[in-house]
């Protein structure tokens, strides 16, 4: 993870059986929901604004790009240690960096970054975060 002003959040989660692919391990597609099921405790318990709140207030979050790295595989039965972090916090968006560990080797699974855009729910398009949710969020 790389450091800078913004806080490092972690939660933790366990691989489920639905998790598992054909090799015997967690299909590729389940580490961006384990880092979006982490950032959405994460808003509400850290940062105080949930996603909740950002419906309430008619806006949203959007995954707009994301970058991942596989290192090692999970498997069935295995804890991980899911670290979240903001990397640039803007009126066009968010970046948050991540990395999944397995907690039992503590050696990263996958690290990555996710580009967030927040959205007008109303009109569904792209519109400017506002000056109290980059401060809300900038700790």
């Amino acid at each position: 993870m790389i450091e800078n002003q913004y806080s490092i959040f972690e939660s933790e989660l366990n691989v489920r059986p639905d998790d598992i692919d054909m090799f015997n391990h967690v299909h590729n597609s389940k580490y961006l929901d384990y880092v979006l099921a982490a950032r959405y405790e994460q808003m509400d318990k850290f940062y105080g604004m949930s996603w909740e709140k950002f419906e309430e207030l008619g806006y949203g979050w959007v995954v707009s790009k994301v970058s991942i790295s596989f290192k090692r595989p999970l498997k069935m039965g295995d804890q991980m240690i899911i670290r979240t972090g903001i990397l640039e916090m803007n009126e066009k968006g968010s970046n948050v960096q991540f990395e999944i560990v397995n907690k039992k080797t503590g050696k990263v699974s996958s690290d990555g970054i996710f580009e967030y855009v927040m959205i007008d729910l109303k009109t569904q398009r792209s519109c400017k975060v506002t000056p109290e949710m980059i401060a809300a969020y900038s700790i």
